[in-house]
């Protein structure tokens, strides 16, 4: 999905293999996806897009330096901050940015912290139902029927 603030922009939702560029999109005061070779036009994630980053997550923010700070003088390798999972947060607040991903440690990071620039590549999209099965209720009459052929053996 886009955040909101994309409504306005030319989007298109997310293949697997994309290939992405955290950007800024010109009139909004969010960052979201596009594609590598489609510069201004909104790639939209759908919750539970899985995503490679090239390098290590960049973002802005004071929680950001901190963590990746503490991190760095405990020798933790910041390698497992490649992998994210695209999701929305906050929805119960209509006037906040709810695009976000989520670190494999933990960390979730909306989508307008991120640095410009990063590039990303998705894994996998979540899965989504081929087709919806309704089944119709079993009527009084049916239910009988079974439960007498049940009774007759």
């Amino acid at each position: 999905m886009c955040d909101y603030s994309l409504e306005n922009q030319i989007s298109r939702a997310a293949e697997v293999g994309d290939k992405l560029v955290t950007s800024s999109f010109p009139m909004t005061p969010t960052r979201g996806f596009c594609a590598e070779n489609e510069t201004g036009v909104a790639v939209c994630l759908l919750p539970g897009t899985e995503l490679a980053f090239d390098e290590p997550v960049r973002y802005n923010g004071l929680w950001g330096y901190v963590v990746n700070y503490i991190k760095a003088r405990m020798g933790a390798n910041m390698a497992e901050a490649r992998l994210a999972r695209f999701r929305q947060v906050d929805l119960d607040n209509p006037h906040t940015h709810h695009d976000a991903i989520e670190l494999a440690d933990g960390r979730i990071i909306k989508l307008s912290l991120l640095h410009e620039g990063q590039r990303a590549r998705v894994l996998q999209l979540p899965a989504q139902p081929d087709h919806v099965h309704h089944h119709e209720p079993v009527r009084a009459s049916h239910a009988r029927q079974r439960s007498d052929l049940t009774h007759a053996r």
